[in-house]
């Protein structure tokens, strides 16, 4: 039985990619454990989820963020992770995003063991989140950039999480290979069957961003795109999650209710159980980003937009990009330009009337993942 140790820096409680990574892993006969890293302290240190051991470690209360705490609680995570791999070392570590990629490169110097990069997004992007044009996190950015790069190359395998699709935008697999590095696409899609509660009876219709609450100035945009409709025509706004910006959404959305501008319902952190009743509420999603932060234009392809289309629910997007390729070739929304209210409330009018299904699922995925493992696991049977 070959033996996985996945790593990841936030709880996995839960995060879907890791989890459906690491389920498939144990179809395969691995028995696999995700190390993860339980930043807030609240979270079971053991746990098994379908054969899958969650084993989560507790540093110190750690922030999500491109914050010094942040790089200190996460670099603290890696040692004690690297020591507890060098103890008792697997046949493979499997890294999810970029921000592990240092205890597979530790493994395989000290212990010859190899790797796979699965890569989510540009993780050195996020540093660039709280201040797209400050040039110090540009710079900081590209040394985090660099430094991923370098480390990548050591990878035996590099899954990523998408690729062009025929139109005129790329993907990560091709900004990869830009870069000199190949790499598999297994996109973010949920896996059938899908099931969705009764839609509650509604005079009007919904709007919805659910998902972690990170970037005020997406929030805004969709705000201003909603105020930019006729009174009559304005959707109810949901919003549903958790993040760094969760706090100051909810008061600013608040204030625009007390003031008459709109109708909103807002949540904190939810769970995969919860998320089939929160979209049942909605009739289009929202899952428009700051394009300056850079991984939106390289191909990010927003997970929302795929459980809202499982769902039956059409979703707004940006245009330019990738993410606009997908929408439309597959009929799952509308992209619309960045920071232009006007044309933003026109897509969210035309998504409203959209009849969408999401034929391309997590079982196509699955076989991409598989195929791209295969080669690798029989090498350490």
């Amino acid at each position: 039985m070959v033996r996985v140790a996945m790593v990841v820096t936030n709880a996995c409680a839960p995060d879907p990619r890791v989890l459906r990574h690491a389920r498939w892993l144990h179809e395969t006969g691995c028995e696999v454990t995700v190390h993860a890293f339980d930043r807030t302290m609240d979270h079971p240190l053991s746990e098994n989820h379908e054969g899958v051991r969650i084993m989560r470690y507790r540093i110190a209360q750690t922030p999500y963020g491109g914050t010094w705490s942040t790089y200190r609680g996460v670099r603290a995570f890696h040692r004690r992770v690297i020591r507890t791999l060098l103890h008792d070392p697997p046949a493979l570590v499997y890294c999810h995003d970029a921000d592990t990629l240092r205890v597979g490169v530790a493994l395989k110097k000290q212990r010859s063991i190899p790797f796979v990069f699965d890569m989510h997004d540009l993780q050195h992007t996020w540093v660039r989140y709280p201040s797209p044009e400050s040039k110090v996190r540009g710079v900081i950015a590209g040394q985090m950039k660099q430094r991923m790069l370098t480390r990548a190359g050591q990878a035996r395998l590099i899954i990523t999480s998408s690729s062009a699709v025929g139109g005129d935008h790329r993907g990560f697999v091709e900004w990869l290979e830009h870069h000199g590095l190949t790499a598999v696409s297994v996109e973010n899609r949920p896996e059938p069957p899908f099931t969705l509660p009764e839609r509650p009876a509604n005079d009007g219709w919904t709007v919805g961003y659910v998902g972690r609450v990170r970037d005020m100035k997406a929030i805004e945009v969709m705000l201003k795109a909603v105020r930019s409709l006729p009174p009559h025509q304005r959707p109810t706004v949901r919003i549903a999650g958790d993040g760094v910006a969760a706090s100051a959404v909810r008061r600013h959305l608040m204030d625009l209710v007390e003031q008459g501008e709109i109708s909103a319902e807002v949540t904190g952190a939810f769970t995969q159980t919860d998320l089939p009743d929160i979209l049942a509420q909605l009739d289009v999603m929202f899952a428009m980003y700051t394009p300056l932060r850079g991984n939106i234009l390289q191909g990010a392809l927003p997970v929302k937009m795929f459980d809202a289309a499982a769902h039956g629910i059409p979703t707004v997007v940006n245009d330019g990009c990738l993410m606009a390729d997908v929408a439309q070739m597959e009929m799952l929304g509308v992209p619309a330009p960045w920071n232009d209210p006007a044309a933003i409330g026109e897509a969210m009018l035309q998504a409203k009337g959209m009849t969408v299904t999401l034929e391309r699922d997590g079982g196509r995925e699955h076989e991409r993942w598989l195929a791209a493992m295969q080669p690798l696991l029989a090498e350490l049977q």
